[in-house]
């Protein structure tokens, strides 16, 4: 098929890649689970070809149009592959990282209903072992590997599905939904959002073709990504490097120091866009071994907030003269929203119990507004007072599937709760405070968190957490599993009171897919509730 411009529709967008003029080459750390035999570097058409065929397979597993199909499987930039092919005749894919819990399978897959589940062998089992059904009787299932624990009566391995026939291109509209992603799930089972054509590629990723002086991919770059696959992020980022065409896309599935290691000094990226938590942790190699981040010229830093230390520790490791770290602030339902950037000389800026990080730059002009209102009124808050965030965007989910309610207590018109807590400055410029279910009368969790990081080098990792009626618990991750009691003493001048740290291993730390700390899962297993300060009624 021929295309006169960029598609806005997932489901064409490998093929129109593989037909544009100037194309890319993707490297990955692994080999793809929907087509294993297909190695570790794919061309524009390879990548196509891959589409095409797992259409084929799906189409003949008896996904049609119209019907939805689950996609629960290790993370891998072939989530996005197979939805484009659920997508190419007018199925809706609903992509689902294989973290979540069995019990949050479950409910997420009984809320699609889908006609196909594609899984990997690991989530299956592990249902299996807590006594999880994920699939009901109306579901095929399609394991991407052997059909071991957990595989029901029927179920199809990929070998079954070989020789089918790719069905015809039958795009769904460009309002209707096209892809379902989930959310981060920090305070529970995640929601379904619900995106379609027009808000997700012709509306969250719009900014991402454009050529930005410094931001945008270049012929001669190498961009490399390590984050969640199952996101709508990497719908986005594949569109814009599809469309800019740098010399090749590194793709890090997982997030191990272990494996980044070896695929940075495979390929030296000079872009390394990561979900801030594993930038954290990643820290360790920065130190190790600068010279892998030597051609980075721009890092990216989204789905959660970043720490000042995280950020000097990889400007410092680039070799570049003028490194630049680009942090975005959004939501899966919005899309990006807020974007700033820091450099090293910003990066100098240490004023006490503060964190320069916390400055998430201006709405993106033409494409976003934002407002900070009273959690009670819903009225404006004066500058520098915290508040509610609002957004206003024409790229906002449709829908919670299963949860239209829930979607419609966020929804006030064209505007949108994020459940952010933050506060508007000088020139409209907005600082992240917290979460709301997060909050911390009187002070900022995120603050405090960036804080005790700079000021405890052997620490890897914080969360403060709320108490009511009591001092914020601080749960720290060490290097060696210690805590020096001066220096916490240290550490702590200056700042609130804070109650006695918990030392947790930083494996022990319940995370989402993008690494973000299950807060709510944390309070309970280390403080023995769930009880928090805040509503978490726009969670």
């Amino acid at each position: 098929m021929r295309f006169r411009k960029h598609p806005t529709n997932l489901g064409v967008l490998f093929d129109w890649h593989a037909e544009a003029d100037r194309q890319t080459v993707a490297c990955l750390d692994r080999p793809f689970d929907i087509a294993p035999d297909r190695g570790t570097r794919l061309s524009a058409e390879q990548l196509a070809d891959t589409v095409r065929d797992f259409s084929a397979r799906l189409y003949a597993a008896g996904a049609r149009r119209g019907d939805r199909v689950a996609i629960v499987k290790d993370n891998h930039l072939d989530m996005t592959l197979a939805a484009a092919a659920a997508a190419r005749f007018g199925a809706v894919p609903a992509t689902i990282s294989a973290v979540n819990t069995p019990e949050a399978h479950r409910v997420m897959i009984a809320r699609l209903a889908p006609t196909v589940l594609v899984v990997s062998p690991g989530p299956l089992a592990r249902a299996a072992a807590a006594g999880v059904e994920l699939a009901g009787p109306g579901t095929r299932v399609v394991v991407l590997g052997e059909l071991g624990e957990g595989a029901p009566p029927g179920a199809l391995a990929l070998a079954d599905l070989d020789g089918a026939q790719a069905p015809s291109v039958r795009l769904a509209g460009r309002d209707d939904p096209m892809l379902i992603m989930h959310s981060s799930g920090t305070t529970g089972v995640p929601k379904l959002v619900v995106h379609s054509a027009g808000t997700m590629l012709g509306g969250i990723a719009r900014m991402e073709r454009i050529r930005f002086p410094v931001l945008a991919s270049k012929h001669r770059d190498v961009a490399a990504t390590s984050v969640s696959f199952a996101h709508g992020r990497i719908v986005s980022w594949v569109l814009g490097q599809f469309v800019l065409a740098p010399e090749k896309i590194v793709i890090i599935s997982r997030h191990g120091t272990d494996v980044a290691e070896r695929m940075l000094d495979e390929h030296r990226p000079t872009t390394l866009e990561a979900c801030p938590n594993i930038f954290q942790k990643w820290e360790e190699l920065a130190l190790a071994r600068p010279e892998l981040f030597r051609r980075v010229r721009l890092y990216v830093g989204t789905f959660d907030a970043v720490h000042p230390r995280t950020v000097r520790t990889f400007l410092k490791a680039s070799g570049r003269r003028f490194p630049v770290w680009l942090q975005g602030w959004g939501q899966s339902e919005v899309g990006p929203v807020c974007f700033t950037l820091f450099t090293r000389g910003r990066m100098r800026s240490r004023r006490a119990g503060t964190a320069v990080t916390s400055d998430i730059g201006w709405p993106s002009p033409g494409f976003n507004k934002v407002r900070v209102v009273d959690v009670e009124t819903g009225r404006p808050v004066p500058r520098d007072r915290p508040g509610i965030m609002m957004v206003a965007t024409k790229a906002r989910c449709l829908d919670y599937l299963g949860e239209s309610d829930r979607w419609r207590d966020k929804a006030r018109g064209t505007w949108w709760n994020t459940g952010d807590v933050g506060e508007a400055g000088r020139f409209g410029r907005l600082r992240l405070v917290d979460r709301e279910v997060d909050t911390i009368p009187g002070t900022s969790g995120i603050e405090l968190e960036s804080v005790l990081l700079d000021r405890l080098p052997r620490v890897s990792d914080v969360t403060v957490l709320g108490v009511p009626g009591e001092l914020p618990v601080p749960v720290l991750c060490t290097t060696d599993g210690r805590l020096d009691p001066d220096d916490w003493r240290a550490a702590c001048e200056g700042l609130p009171p804070l109650g006695e740290p918990r030392l947790v291993a930083f494996e022990d730390v319940p995370r989402t897919a993008t690494w973000k700390v299950r807060r709510h899962d944390l309070r309970e297993q280390v403080l023995g509730t769930k009880e928090s300060i805040g509503t978490g009624r726009w969670t």
